[in-house]
């Protein structure tokens, strides 16, 4: 047997290393929790100290991991500090960070079914049974990516491959005309990069206005579909948004559903952030109409909080994805159609992705999540009163637990006020524009945030209004 070494190091000392790692991160998280959620780093500094890793000599392992977590502890907005009311990003579950660790170890590549046959059905099944929970019939798939863009990606894809299937041999060119697909102008504006990366071009993605109260407006859309048959090009999709980056605004789903089936086009639900309601029996309804969509993006990295990053793609026509990403070559151990996720997806090498929201699912059930939706809608409601006897006032409907406000009359702007409640590191929060007016942005993002963090919220938000 070969002897150790520092990449492969023997059982005694990675025993001690990861006994050493527990107890540093277990340290490091309760001085997180006490602390700024702000970084407190020396950019300079660190700077000059990477100029220091030449790698031509080793350093030890203790030394490079003390140094790691140092940096990461000071040099990061901390995503996992309870008053983190910022974008989606939840501090992980627990099952999520023992998924981590088990996948890290053993690795699995989910390329094939053939070379990771329990990992890929435990994938599919949790696949099968999220699409089962949105309201998608029995027969729909999907898959795991590496967040909502992929995912995304993925739906305008398919939606291209289905309007004409010669799109996936020869691309833009086998269409009539120009191909372009409709979100509303509060749509995650990463659906830019989408169009870019099909090869359609960023001009196909038309941006329909909004209704006053942060929705897609449904007489724009069906003037803008009109307007472009007209003008000889090619609609493909209607993206609804289940959950708006600036506000949580939800698009009127069903009536969306209704428009793609008259026009003959394929209908995404882009609920990254607020398809994770589906957990909750008594708000669902917030989602009605999602059940009618042709595929679905939901993030469980975002609201189902499991680690960076974990995407879903869920659609009730899975063997469109054949058609799409099909591929055959030697080197691979097997050409499985219905089961092989590198010809049924965008990526081929890929992590074991969806033990994440496994072992979490597993471990409370659906309505362990509903406890973990509600409470943050819950929340924001107590947060929402609570500014209010201050004299700020809502700007928009906050059901998935995106809170936007504006201080009273007198009160420097809300962009001026974030930057003060930031530059104080007691808390972070955003700035937005909902409906043409600047907004401070805050979302329940930490499953345990506690009233006394709120309660820290408003003192920071008042003290930097005055």
């Amino acid at each position: 047997m070969a002897a150790p070494t520092p990449l492969f190091p023997h059982r005694e000392e990675r025993e001690r290393l990861d006994d050493w790692l527990t107890r540093q991160l277990l340290g490091v998280h309760q001085r997180i929790v006490a602390g700024r959620v702000t970084p407190t780093l020396d950019i300079a500094a660190l700077r000059r100290e990477l100029a220091g890793f030449d790698f031509a000599a080793p350093r030890g392992m203790d030394e490079l991991l003390a140094w790691t977590i140092q940096m990461l502890e000071t040099g990061l907005v901390h995503l996992t500090h309870p008053r983190y009311f910022g974008l989606f990003n939840p501090a992980p579950v627990f099952p999520a960070e023992c998924a981590d660790r088990i996948a890290g170890a053993i690795n699995p590549q989910l390329a094939s079914s053939a070379t990771s046959p329990a990992a890929v059905e435990i994938e599919a099944h949790v696949i099968r049974a999220v699409a089962a929970r949105a309201g998608l019939p029995a027969q729909s798939g999907g898959h795991f990516t590496s967040g909502g863009s992929e995912a995304n990606f993925t739906a305008l894809l398919n939606a291209l491959t289905r309007a004409e299937p010669g799109f996936a041999q020869h691309g833009a060119r086998a269409f009539s005309g120009a191909p372009v697909f409709y979100t509303s102008r509060e749509c995650h504006i990463a659906w830019l990069k989408i169009a870019h990366q099909t090869g359609i071009g960023r001009a196909a993605l038309q941006q329909v206005a909004t209704d006053g109260r942060g929705r897609m407006d449904m007489k724009a859309l069906v003037a803008a579909i009109a307007a472009d048959r007209a003008h000889g090009r090619v609609p493909v999709m209607i993206v609804s948004t289940a959950g708006t980056t600036g506000a949580g605004a939800i698009d009127p789903l069903s009536d969306c559903a209704e428009i793609a089936r008259k026009e003959s086009l394929w209908h995404h639900v882009d609920a990254a952030w607020g398809g994770a309601v589906i957990a909750s029996d008594r708000l669902r309804g917030i989602l009605q109409g999602i059940e009618r969509a042709d595929s679905i993006t939901i993030d469980a990295h975002k609201w189902f909080a499991t680690t960076m990053g974990c995407g879903m793609f869920l659609t009730r026509q899975p063997a469109l994805l054949s058609a799409v990403f099909q591929v055959s070559t030697h080197f691979m151990p097997s050409n499985v159609v219905s089961l092989d996720p590198y010809v049924n997806t965008a990526q081929w090498s890929r992590r074991f992705l969806g033990l994440r929201l496994f072992l979490a699912l597993a471990a409370v059930g659906w309505d362990g999540y509903a406890v973990h939706v509600e409470r943050a809608i819950a929340l924001i409601g107590l947060l929402q009163q609570r500014l209010a006897r201050f004299g700020w006032t809502t700007a928009n409907d906050p059901s998935l637990a995106v809170l936007c406000v504006q201080p009273p009359a007198g009160s420097p702007t809300a962009r001026t006020i974030v930057e003060r409640v930031v530059a104080s590191g007691r808390a972070w929060i955003a700035p937005a524009r909902f409906e043409g007016r600047d907004v401070v942005r805050i979302c329940a993002t930490h499953g345990e945030s506690s009233e006394a963090d709120l309660d820290e919220l408003v003192a920071a938000l008042e003290a930097a209004r005055h």
